[in-house]
């Protein structure tokens, strides 16, 4: 009868272990993968944040870069006017020029941003 006992014992926790085991793998599978996939998307989607904000950065200093020199290049054609004439002219055509220069420059930067923010997500879809 020891035996039995024993037997019923050593069974039942063979059986609470197999439970316990099942139950892991179950939490495991369900909970800790994708919060662990999740947050590697995260981890990812940050970092290229991260590369493009440098890339945001290095367009607007070039799109500064070629502002400058259109200014220059009109003060150095407006100083060699013969009259007032030419200068409101040279003037007339800088600002119009820079006005659209900025549009495409304002709808670059835009575009750009609303690309980087489909790539931030795109990950998190994914392994969702």
């Amino acid at each position: 009868m020891a035996d039995e006992i024993k037997d019923g014992f050593e069974q039942g926790a063979a059986t609470a272990q197999a439970a316990t085991d099942q139950a892991r793998a179950s939490f495991t599978d369900h909970v800790i993968d994708p919060a662990r996939r999740a947050g590697e998307a995260m981890k990812a989607s940050g970092q290229k944040l991260a590369e493009n904000g440098s890339t945001i950065g290095a367009k607007i200093i070039d799109q500064a870069e070629t502002n400058a020199q259109q200014a220059f290049a009109a003060m150095r054609e407006a100083a060699q006017a013969k009259d007032i004439s030419d200068v409101m002219r040279i003037q007339g055509d800088y600002l119009r020029e820079q006005g659209q220069r900025s549009m495409s420059q304002a709808r670059e930067i835009g575009e750009l941003i609303m690309q980087f923010g489909r790539d931030a997500v795109t990950p998190l879809r994914g392994k969702s």
